[in-house]
């Protein structure tokens, strides 16, 4: 039975992350993890460069680092049970059924909480927010190719280098771009080894679990996690070098030949955390709503 569970937990991790995905893009801090909690340096202020200088001794500043401990975020599946008769008939296969489907519940509680943690909590110059700016879909604005570039330009005005953005799409705004122009939207998302293509300096890809926003007081801020979302949904870009994912235990829960449900108990949890690491080199392009401004819940 022990070896059963190292087999099915190696196959819970196997795949976990998609090849090609936007999550493979991110920074892998997972040699830093101890006991589910991870230990990263806050850096200081990086240093001032100077340009023929002739001013000597060259000042010296202290660089105040501030370890920062986070605990992994812990993700659990709710138990299944496989009645004996079922096992009996399907064997391996209906177990292996059941595996794949917890991997998958998994997957996408990670992915969800990743793609709400690295989204900017609001609009500032390392975190630029912008809104679409498209024909009027309902009651929303489209999203363009020119928002993009919007976008573009203000992490160009972040200073956020251009060679590892990427560009994780709504699939409400993959729809805007594949009407506005069919021809350069499969160009911009044809995967070229292990690359997607680039428009406006991001690499694009897709995700259907994403952040939505409201408007407070005028100001765009991002709906809290699990609330459920308003119409002002979002995709988001960010420089990999600036995100993080960790990844700690999982583990698998199961009782065997229980003799009061006549069949085998599975669940299991993972412990994994993806977060920006400095608050910058992150942004989103938010649906503009254009019949309730306010953008509250639904």
């Amino acid at each position: 039975m022990a070896l059963n569970k190292e087999i099915w937990i190696s196959q819970i991790k196997e795949g976990f992350y998609p090849k090609d995905g936007w999550l493979d893009k991110l920074t892998n801090y997972d040699a830093f993890v101890e006991n589910d909690k991870i230990h990263i340096a806050s850096a200081g202020i990086d240093p001032e460069v100077l340009i023929n200088n002739t001013t000597y001794p060259i000042a010296v500043k202290q660089r105040n680092d501030e370890d920062c401990e986070i605990p992994l975020d812990l993700f659990e599946t709710e138990n299944t049970i496989v009645r004996r008769p079922d096992a009996i008939e399907y064997s391996y296969d209906k177990l292996e059924s059941v595996i794949r489907q917890h991997r998958n519940t998994l997957r996408k509680a990670v992915i969800s909480k990743a793609a709400h943690a690295i989204a900017p909590q609001m609009d500032t110059p390392g975190t630029p927010i912008i809104m679409t700016s498209g024909e009027v879909n309902g009651n929303r604005k489209r999203l363009t190719f020119a928002d993009i570039l919007s976008l573009k330009e203000r992490f160009d005005d972040a200073d956020i280098p251009e060679d590892k953005r990427f560009l994780v799409l709504h699939p409400k705004h993959v729809t805007d771009l594949l009407l506005e122009d069919l021809k350069i939207f499969k160009d911009i998302t044809n995967i070229k080894d292990g690359e997607p293509l680039k428009f406006g300096g991001f690499g694009c890809f897709s995700c259907s679990a994403m952040p939505s926003y409201e408007i407070k007081d005028d100001i765009i801020t991002k709906v809290a996690f699990n609330k459920r979302k308003t119409d002002m949904f979002a995709s988001f870009a960010f420089y990999s070098e600036e995100v993080f994912k960790a990844d700690g235990e999982i583990h698998m829960y199961a009782s065997y030949d229980d003799p009061l449900e006549r069949g085998t108990i599975v669940g299991f949890d993972k412990r994994a955390i993806i977060l920006p690491i400095r608050g910058k080199g992150i942004g989103a392009i938010v649906s503009k709503n254009i019949t309730n401004q306010g953008g509250q819940s639904e």
